[in-house]
């Protein structure tokens, strides 16, 4: 049953289980998104107490605050890099925002309704490669969805559209600059993070520890 759990994943459709293999979670696979999701909620917290303090220099021009939301957007891209399962994402994401609601997050209980909606966006750029690709192509696709999705909840909820600033002349610019972000931090940091931990041997467990994507 250990050997079980721990035996190296694998994405590649002629080994045993092919692409449906990929949708069996094994206990290490449990345990490592679960420490990605506590892990990114204590750094939401320290990112929250930044991002106030970095929030009022822009008020110069409100939608260049979408620069600021790409680190909230990276435990779902990095979770399903790293642990190449369905739902990864949404776990690893959704966990980390109960975990900074739990220390004090001062959005209050809306940031886990933000951790599954960014991480289904995650998520979605994943199913659309169908989990078999797990490169930049793939990195810069799931921070794409999720820069979008989080642009959607943002614009619905807190910057309704105003006399000074027009619908278009807001909201194409704040989604720009979220999904750039989003891009950056989620996707490039994202995946050169997994490397740099796979160089180490710490994923030998994993499909991402034994193969360059």
């Amino acid at each position: 049953m250990a050997e079980q759990a721990v035996r190296p994943s694998s994405i590649d459709p002629a080994e045993p289980g092919g692409v449906r293999g990929v949708a069996r979670w094994r206990t290490v696979d449990i345990v490592v998104t679960a420490v990605l999701g506590v892990a990114f909620g204590v750094v939401f917290c320290a990112c929250h107490l930044l991002g106030q303090l970095l929030s009022t220099p822009l008020d110069f021009f409100p939608p260049i605050k979408g620069l600021l939301n790409g680190v909230f957007l990276m435990p779902g891209v990095i979770a399903g890099l790293l642990v190449r399962r369905p739902g990864a994402s949404i776990f690893a994401g959704t966990l980390a925002a109960w975990v900074s609601l739990l220390l004090g997050s001062p959005f209050g209980g809306i940031i886990v309704v933000y951790g599954l909606v960014q991480r289904a966006g995650a998520e979605l750029g994943f199913l659309l490669t169908r989990y078999r690709s797990f490169g930049w192509g793939t990195a810069v696709l799931a921070a794409v969805t999720a820069g979008l999705s989080t642009s959607i909840l943002d614009l619905s909820l807190y910057y309704p559209v105003s006399g000074e600033y027009p619908f278009w002349a807001f909201t194409l610019p704040y989604t720009v600059a979220t999904v750039l972000s989003s891009v950056l931090l989620a996707g490039v940091v994202g995946l050169l993070l997994v490397r740099a931990i796979a160089r180490t041997g710490a994923l030998s467990s994993f499909a991402a520890g034994r193969t360059r994507v």
